[in-house]
């Protein structure tokens, strides 16, 4: 387990106020860097200690309410009723918020079950005072919730993620956007969630470049398509405090998965292509140099679309608006990105330079690290066959095996092989004739945008269109997770059967998975330039009798048939060949082994950072061999 992921310690700004009986604040106090710890005190109670740096204070968490609307902006409160205190957390990483929560909620609801001291025994018992940091969440603690939920209504928290809820009472409340007062909301008897301990953990590579991020490192990580570099990434800003971390992506899609914005947008400096000097003045914009002084954690995803030299640009920019020498103005930078994949534009005749040869590429990143354990496909031949394809190598066994594929039936209950696309244009073109075939009448769904403006900025960014136009018959896929443990997830192929009677007609969809679901609208949120959120509320849906290979990325397919003939950029055909989950649900048409391109500049990259690491394996086992050496000479 890594440091600080006990749910029990927690970084954050923290506001303590003291309530007058109109619930105004009469004295606050805030501290800046709060360090909190969950513990017991020598009754096992639980107690809430907060450190400023000089004297430590106590919370006694007997009777409290938790209002969470915010957790995954860094925020909650925790009001101590009797005391008529409130505590506010703010700029707190999410994930370590929730867990903390978590945490606090389960440990007092397990406490509720045990008979407490009235002061006169407390007395008596004569114990020393002491507090004890609390102990991670155990499946016993858990099950013990899980068993006192099914005999009475729920007290407390169910899950901090998304709900508002209440520990140490029987109410349910919202916090408002003020984060000040505080309206009760019915309690929901009926729903008794079953609790259950996080499923999917890091693996030990995911778990490093973690450990190397939160020691304050400048990182770039890779790996192939699969290795689950998009779910670490999430972990990563979760585990960053919101308020100085910058989350962006080199396409607007891209930027969309991981709730950020471009990083064009980011740096406020157009194209980059103006001199420096134009640069610089462009980021000193009311707005874009708010961006730029208060971030200290900058991520970027898909890196390998990001030019050489606009990373350089963008080094000297940053030096420049936050008036450091050190690299990239002492912003700590972590990138994330397959050079083996979709290359940087190329603009006119000139081929675009890879970041990894950017000047300033060497000074700025720190550490390397490489991620190579396949998640998305399970099947190790299969496996294998991308990897080669991934490096450009075709031999004659992987020939074959794609050659073969084009025979595949991969259709099933009405389900078609989606189409896999080069160009943009062959895909909206595919689409509209397909629907167009359809007998029946087409309904239309118009998405609700937050500014219809912006409406260009919200196209860039959002998976979904503006308007989506279905038919019975129409081959849909999902392009949001609803539900990963039934297989709804972003990618998920399915077919619409029907649309419910009613105002809205929505659309129900029956998946490959096996799953049949009415679809609702869902929201997108993301951030254009200034730092405005825009939101986009669409059905989660896509036409998907063909997709470009750009708009694939990051995901995982059922059924996708590949026309390769149109290949025209080196890792364009492992791209789309590791969109799917296995062999068995792909189809390749035309295959020619010359469209398998590898670029010889990221093999020599690779290569070299495959030999460091080596070395730096080499000399970690000889320095814990010699530690190891050493110990056992001294217990001897």
């Amino acid at each position: 387990m890594l440091a600080g992921e006990d749910g029990a310690q927690l970084q954050c700004c923290l506001t303590v106020e003291h309530l007058n009986t109109s619930g105004e604040a009469t004295r606050r106090q805030v501290i800046r860097k709060a360090s909190v710890i969950l513990g017991r005190n020598e009754f096992q109670e639980i107690i809430l200690r907060v450190h400023d740096g000089k004297i430590p204070q106590n919370y006694h968490l007997k009777e409290f309410k938790l209002f969470t609307k915010f957790v995954r902006d860094g925020k909650c409160t925790v009001k101590l009723l009797p005391e008529n205190t409130q505590l506010l957390f703010s700029n707190c990483p999410p994930d370590r918020l929730n867990l903390f929560l978590k945490t606090l909620s389960i440990k007092h609801q397990a406490r509720l079950s045990s008979k407490s001291l009235s002061d006169r025994e407390k007395l008596n018992a004569g114990l020393p005072r002491s507090f004890e940091a609390i102990s991670p969440l155990q499946q016993k603690d858990i099950q013990k919730v899980n068993e006192l939920r099914s005999k009475v209504a729920p007290k407390g928290l169910a899950n901090c993620t998304n709900r508002t809820a209440v520990a140490g009472t029987g109410q349910q409340v919202k916090r408002s956007r003020s984060d000040t007062n505080f309206s009760p909301v019915k309690a929901n008897p009926s729903k008794k969630p079953i609790l259950s301990l996080p499923s999917r953990k890091l693996n030990k590579e995911q778990a490093a470049v973690l450990s190397a991020v939160l020691s304050g490192k400048n990182v770039f990580f890779t790996g192939s398509a699969g290795t689950g570099k998009s779910f670490l990434l999430k972990r990563i800003m979760g585990s960053l405090p919101p308020k100085s971390t910058f989350a962006t992506a080199s396409t607007g899609v891209a930027a969309c998965h991981i709730g950020g914005t471009t990083l064009h947008n980011f740096a406020g400096i157009g194209s980059g292509s103006a001199p420096l000097e134009q640069c610089i003045e462009l980021a000193q914009r009311p707005g874009v140099l708010q961006h730029w002084t208060s971030c200290r954690h900058l991520i970027i995803d898909e890196l390998s679309m990001v030019e050489a030299q606009f990373f350089d640009k963008l080094e000297s920019v940053a030096r420049s608006v936050r008036r450091s020498t050190v690299p990239f103005g002492g912003i700590q930078l972590i990138v994330c990105g397959d050079f083996l994949q979709l290359p940087p534009v190329s603009k006119g005749k000139e081929k675009a330079s890879f970041c990894f040869q950017a000047r300033s590429w060497r000074k700025v990143i720190h550490v390397n690290m490489e991620l190579m354990e396949v998640r998305r496909q399970t099947d190790q031949s299969f496996i294998s066959l991308l990897q080669k394809v991934r490096v450009g190598r075709v031999t004659e066994d992987v020939t074959a095996k794609l050659m073969e594929s084009a025979y595949h039936h991969i259709e099933k209950d009405g389900i078609l092989a989606t189409r896999l696309c080069t160009h943009k244009d062959d895909v909206e073109l595919t689409n509209e004739n397909k629907l167009q075939q359809l007998p029946g009448s087409v309904r239309a769904f118009e998405a609700l945008d937050s500014d219809p403006v912006l409406v260009k900025t919200i196209d860039a960014h959002s998976p979904v269109s503006r308007l989506i136009q279905l038919k019975v018959g129409a081959q849909v896929m999902l392009t949001k997770n609803l539900d990963v443990a039934r297989g709804l997830v972003n990618g998920a192929r399915g077919v619409v059967v029907a649309f419910e009677s009613g105002k809205h007609g929505l659309p129900r969809v029956r998946f490959l998975c096996g799953v049949t679901e009415v679809l609702k609208f869902e929201r997108w949120v993301f951030k254009s330039g200034g730092g405005i959120h825009l939101s986009r509320q669409q059905l989660p849906l896509k036409l998907a009798w063909a997709i470009s290979i750009h708009k694939s990325q990051g995901m995982t397919l059922d059924c996708v048939e590949i026309s390769l003939a149109r290949v025209f950029e080196s890792g364009q055909a492992y791209v789309a060949l590791s969109r799917a989950r296995s062999l068995e649900g792909l189809r390749v048409m035309d295959f020619d082994p010359r469209v398998v391109r590898a670029d010889s500049d990221v093999l020599v990259f690779y290569k070299k950072l495959r030999k460091e690491r080596l070395l730096m394996q080499a000399s970690m086992d000889d320095f814990l061999g010699n530690a190891t050496r050493e110990l056992l000479v001294k217990e001897n």
